[in-house]
């Protein structure tokens, strides 16, 4: 998920390209070795810093899509059309290549593994990728804390990390898909936006008191927030995170 960059105290580090892998036919997840890496929290992101030959550079912020493995981050890109950053990052960028980054960033949008409360992720698009950094997280730390996700996408082809939420759900992870455009054969739901109902069918009820985070494009966010709130769910316990076109 990209993101404007914000300027900060970090230092840049170089890091070079591991390996990739291919999500959808539009974003693939990018596996960076990172030797010094001081680990980070999931919601956290990175700056990516690209220098074309004439000096140029380009920055766009990409969220952490895991935990850090050893040295290695992982960061899914999805392609921004006419972006000055994915196209390379997705069709140019080769393995051992090296780029800068900067991180981690952000302290608001993260979530603890030893925090207790109920987790219910909502996210819409891309904005899959810092939530999934907090199931990975869940899961390696064996957290007993139950999390619900729902997922707005807008056909099932665009889904990211399927595959792995398909295993995540069989492994007890509540799932809740929304599709905006076009459905699965035999979906029992139309596509539409995200509503109350769709809260109420895959979320956890306020009296729950869950830790909601919510993430994705401006206008997605701002909706999914406003009907948590109108379900009774706190401000304080509502944190969000969204993203718009970067060019």
């Amino acid at each position: 998920m990209a993101r404007a960059a914000v300027p900060g105290r970090l230092s840049w580090r170089v890091a070079h390209l591991a390996g990739r892998r291919e999500e959808t036919a539009t974003a693939a997840t990018l596996v960076l070795d990172v030797p010094d890496w001081p680990g980070h929290l999931p919601g956290q992101h990175v700056d990516v810093r690209l220098t074309a030959p004439d000096g140029y550079r380009a920055e766009r912020a990409y969220s952490l899509a895991g935990p850090a493995d050893a040295g290695r981050i992982d960061l899914t890109v999805q392609r921004v059309p006419d972006g000055e950053v994915s196209p390379y990052l997705l069709d140019v960028f080769a393995v051992g290549d090296p780029v800068e980054i900067r991180g981690p960033v952000g302290g608001w949008f993260v979530w603890r593994p030893a925090d207790a409360p109920p987790l219910l992720l909502v996210a819409g698009g891309s904005g899959i990728v810092p939530l999934m950094a907090m199931v990975r997280a869940h899961r390696a730390a064996g957290s007993r804390a139950p999390v619900r996700l729902i997922y707005s996408v807008r056909t099932p082809a665009d889904v990211i990390y399927g595959a792995e939420l398909r295993d995540a759900a069989d492994a007890g992870l509540e799932v809740g898909y929304v599709y905006t455009r076009a459905v699965p054969d035999g979906w029992p739901d139309p596509p539409h936006r995200t509503t109350a109902a769709d809260l109420d069918a895959h979320g956890w009820p306020a009296d729950r008191e869950p830790a909601c985070y919510v993430c994705g494009p401006t206008g997605f966010v701002e909706a999914a927030a406003d009907l948590l709130v109108d379900a009774g769910h706190p401000t304080e316990r509502i944190r969000t995170e969204r993203f718009g076109p970067t060019g």
